[in-house]
C-alpha cells in the first residue's frame, strides 16, 4: 500500500455551531413539519427534482416541495439507504439502476418517512423538470406507478448541444410554461398565478443566487476559508430544497457570507467535523457527486492531507450561477427557462471540461480529482475525457477514484485512501520540484 509523509492538519475539536447552521436546521425541519401537516392545512404538495427545479412557480402557488433526490441523500447519511435499496431490488430494481432512484423508492414502499421521523405526503402533482439526466422521466414513471392517478407536468429543457441557449429555445421553453406547467400548477392549487407575487419572489431569488456566487468565490483566498464540496453541500442546501425566493434563504446566506468574511479576516481555513483545518496543503477542483453513506469518512481522507476543494461541479448541480445569466423579475418565464438551461447536466461535455478549466485556474487549484459515481451515468459519462483534456491542457496532475450515491456496497475505504494517497503524494512531488 502506497505511504505518504504529508501530515494530519485537522485539529480534533468540538465544532461550535454557527448561526448559519442553526438557521439551516430551522429552515429545514420547518419544512418537514409544514410537510407532516399538510393534508391537514390544505396545503399541495409537489414532487420535484433539483435541477432545473422551479421553486419559484411552487411559491407562487403557495404549494409545497418534495425533492426524491434530496431524500435518498439523507436517508444515505442516516445509514438507511442499503435497506432501501434492497428492497428496491426486490421489487425487480436492477443493481445498475441509478440508486438515488432505487433507495427513494424503497423508502417509499417503506411508509416514506422523511429525516425528521414524520411522514412525508403523497403528491398532489409530479413536476418533471427535465434538464440532461434521462433517469429523471424513468423515475417518474415509476412515481406515477406508485401514486395512480397524481397530475404530471413536465417541462423539456433543450440540452445544450451547440454549447449556446438561442431565442428559440427560449421560446420553447416559455411556450411550455404558459401551455403546460403553469395551467397545471393552477389545477392543483385552485388558484390563479400572481404575476406580482411570482415577480417578488424572482427578486428574492436574483439576490440570493448573488450572494451564493459571492460565498463560492471566498475560495480563492488563501487559505480557502470554506470547502467547496463536502461543505459546499450545505451551502446549497436551501437554495436547492425549495427555499430559492423565500425572505429567508436570503437571511440565511447574507449571514453565512459574514461568517466566511470573518474566516477570511482571522486567516482561518475551513471548518471540519473534526474541528478547524489548520493548514492547507493541497487545493482541489473535484467532479462528480460525493457519496452519503460515508460521508464523515470519506471528507475525513482529505482533510487529514490538508486538502481543501476549492470548486466542485456537484455544488452547481442546481444552477451554475456564476456563468453570467441573471434572473430578470420583469421576464419571469424566460429568466426560469435561461436557469434550466444553465445546469450542469445540462451542458454538453465540452461546456463541462471549459467550467471546470476556468475553476482550476481561477481558484489556484494544485490538481484535479474525479469521484466517479458507479450508478450516475449523467455524471460518469466523459469524464475520463475530462480527465486527459485538463491534464493535457493545464499539465496538472489529476486522480480518479469510484465510489457510489447512496449504495454503501460500493464504499470500499481502503481503495480510496490508497488511491488518494497515490495522488496526494503526485502533488507533493510536483510542489517539490516546483520549489
Amino acid at each position: 500500500m502506497a505511504t505518504t509523509t504529508v501530515k494530519t492538519t485537522a485539529k480534533i475539536a468540538k465544532v461550535e455551531k454557527e448561526k448559519s447552521m442553526i438557521l439551516q436546521k430551522e429552515m429545514i425541519s420547518g419544512l418537514f413539519k409544514d410537510l407532516s401537516l399538510a393534508k391537514e392545512t390544505g396545503k399541495k404538495v409537489v414532487y420535484t427534482f433539483v435541477p432545473g427545479n422551479l421553486s419559484e412557480l411552487i411559491h407562487a402557488f403557495d404549494m409545497l416541495p418534495v425533492y426524491p433526490e434530496i431524500n435518498a441523500l439523507q436517508a444515505g447519511m442516516r445509514k438507511k439507504s442499503g435497506d432501501y435499496i434492497r428492497e428496491a431490488e426486490k421489487h425487480g430494481h436492477s443493481e445498475d439502476v441509478c440508486t438515488y432512484v432505487k433507495c427513494d423508492v424503497g423508502m417509499m414502499l417503506n411508509g416514506n418517512i422523511g429525516p425528521t421521523g414524520e411522514k412525508i405526503p403523497d403528491p398532489d402533482l409530479l413536476l418533471l423538470s427535465y434538464t440532461g439526466c434521462f433517469t429523471f422521466m424513468k423515475w417518474f414513471e415509476n412515481l406515477e406507478r406508485l401514486y395512480p392517478g397524481v397530475e404530471i407536468a413536465m417541462l423539456h429543457t433543450p440540452y445544450q448541444e451547440g454549447a449556446e441557449v438561442t431565442k428559440e429555445m427560449t421560446e420553447y421553453m416559455v411556450k411550455q410554461f404558459k401551455e403546460e406547467v403553469i395551467p397545471k400548477m393552477e389545477k392543483v392549487s385552485g388558484k390563479k398565478l400572481d404575476h406580482d407575487k411570482l415577480k417578488k419572489i424572482m427578486e428574492n431569488s436574483l439576490e440570493t443566487e448573488g450572494l451564493i456566487t459571492r460565498i463560492f468565490e471566498t475560495t480563492k483566498h488563501r487559505p480557502s476559508p470554506i470547502d467547496a464540496y463536502f461543505a459546499g453541500v450545505y451551502y446549497i442546501g436551501p437554495i436547492n430544497i425549495g427555499f430559492r425566493g423565500t425572505p429567508e434563504a436570503t437571511l440565511y446566506y447574507k449571514e453565512l457570507l459574514s461568517e466566511i468574511h470573518t474566516r477570511i479576516k482571522n486567516g482561518q481555513g475551513p471548518v471540519t467535523p473534526e474541528g478547524e483545518m489548520e493548514t492547507e496543503n493541497f487545493r482541489l477542483v473535484v467532479e462528480g457527486p460525493p457519496n452519503w453513506t460515508n460521508f464523515r469518512q470519506f471528507w475525513k481522507l482529505f482533510y487529514d492531507m490538508g486538502a481543501v476543494i476549492v470548486a466542485s461541479s456537484y455544488t452547481k448541480v442546481g444552477g451554475c450561477y456564476e456563468m453570467g445569466y441573471q434572473r430578470d423579475p420583469d421576464r419571469p418565464f424566460e429568466t426560469l427557462g435561461e436557469y434550466c438551461m444553465h445546469c450542469y447536466t445540462n451542458l454538453n461535455l465540452p461546456q463541462r471540461i471549459d467550467l471546470l478549466e476556468r475553476n482550476i485556474v481561477d481558484y489556484h487549484a494544485d490538481g484535479f480529482l474525479v469521484n466517479s459515481i458507479k450508478s450516475c451515468n449523467s455524471f460518469a459519462a466523459g469524464q475520463l475525457l475530462m480527465m486527459r483534456t485538463l491534464e493535457e491542457r493545464l499539465e496538472i496532475p489529476v486522480g480518479f477514484i469510484e465510489t457510489d450515491l447512496v449504495d454503501p456496497r460500493y464504499f470500499s475505504y481502503a481503495n480510496i485512501k490508497n488511491r488518494l494517497e497515490s495522488f496526494f503524494q503526485m502533488l507533493q512531488q510536483r510542489k517539490i520540484i516546483r520549489g
